[in-house]
């Protein structure tokens, strides 16, 4: 199954490809925001242009393990993102996933900003690594306890 990764951040955010079969993640360029429609285009845009079937979302848990207004934000979006586009949304836990990237790119001889270009993309890739790491696993956001009153709406597309 070919997936779009999405890793949103407050100014861009990162998306990468990949498939399951290949288990290869390939970063994309960053798009602008989260809570425009044309941030629903863009995603639209690249969803069509990778063949994308479904979608992980970065989950920003606390190092804890708990949810805090970031973590209920993105299971927002998911949601947002699931009934939008029509495709599955599994969340994924990005912790340190720029951290990664960041490592990524230590030995890389690029500038700082050819760094900071690629940064978002490479932690959306990440995402992708660790759902094929942990078995093809993530968290369904209208599993979660509070969404029950999301299960019942009639644009929910689940099954």
């Amino acid at each position: 199954m070919r997936r779009l990764a999405i890793d949103p951040g407050g100014k861009r955010t990162g998306l990468a490809s990949g498939d399951d079969d290949a288990r290869i993640a390939s970063p994309l360029p960053a798009i602008d925001g989260t809570g425009s429609g044309a941030f629903v285009r863009q995603l639209r845009q690249q969803i069509d242009h990778v063949g994308a079937e479904a979608l992980l979302l970065g989950w920003p848990v606390n190092m804890n393990g708990t949810r805090g207004g970031a973590a209920k934000s993105a299971e927002q979006l998911a949601i947002r993102l699931h009934r939008e586009l029509g495709l599955a949304v599994l969340l994924i836990d990005e912790r340190q996933t720029s951290d990664d990237a960041d490592r990524l790119m230590a030995q890389s001889g690029l500038t700082h900003g050819q760094k900071k270009a690629r940064r978002d993309g490479l932690a959306a890739a990440q995402l992708l690594v660790r759902f094929w790491a942990a078995g093809l696993r993530g968290v369904d956001p209208l599993g979660l306890p509070e969404r029950a009153a999301d299960l019942s709406s009639p644009h929910d597309s689940s099954a």
